[in-house]
């Protein structure tokens, strides 16, 4: 006796395989939220890291002009003590910061005309024996781009020290700079005592 098939209304697999369902929109299914804020994050740090190497890599041309005046504060500075060796560092450090020849009129150190790299750091290394300690700052900085590849620098030098004798140092300053950019990096050109600031 043939028992009649029934009609189940299922598609043949004889395998039982299962298949996945689509939605009836024949999109694949969203990815979960959980994973969503995951792939954000990870965005965001990448883009705060670039920003950082940005800032890092790619400062803006004022900043890098305060910076040679920090490390000429840097290299004019001395401490007490001071060995010969750090001597020396601090004048290579300074002689790095001129062009080969630049403008000086500074009448208060009897300075004045084109001096060379080598005359000005024969200059700051002869002055500093005569110093037991000293400290130059700047301040006020006011800073100009007349053209391409220039900067003009007006602001307040403060040197206070004391000499080998005892006599205390403490004298302001207002200086007129001029700045020109040689490979990448600004170097002092002209350095000019416009007037001498009541203490």
């Amino acid at each position: 006796m043939v028992n009649p098939v029934r009609n189940t209304g299922k598609s043949f697999n004889p395998a039982g395989r299962v298949t996945k369902k689509i939605p009836p929109t024949g999109k694949p299914p969203m990815i979960p939220d959980r994973r969503k804020i995951k792939y954000v994050l990870i965005g965001l740090g990448l883009i705060a890291i670039g920003i950082g190497i940005f800032f890092m890599f790619f400062q803006s041309e004022e900043k890098r002009v305060k910076k040679q005046f920090r490390l000429l504060s840097e290299g004019v500075s001395k401490e007490t003590g001071e060995n010969i060796f750090t001597m020396d560092q601090k004048i290579k450090k300074i002689g790095s910061l001129f062009n080969d020849t630049c403008d000086m009129a500074i009448p208060a150190h009897s300075l004045s005309g084109q001096m060379t790299r080598e005359e000005i750091t024969g200059y700051a290394a002869r002055g500093r024996l005569h110093l037991a300690e000293l400290q130059l700052t700047f301040h006020d900085f006011m800073i100009a781009f007349p053209q391409e590849g220039e900067a003009r620098v007006r602001l307040t030098a403060r040197l206070t020290g004391r000499t080998t004798t005892g006599e205390a140092i403490n004298e302001a300053h207002e200086i007129d700079c001029l700045l020109k950019k040689t490979e990448k990096k600004w170097m002092f050109n002209r350095i000019e005592v416009i007037e001498v600031l009541k203490k």
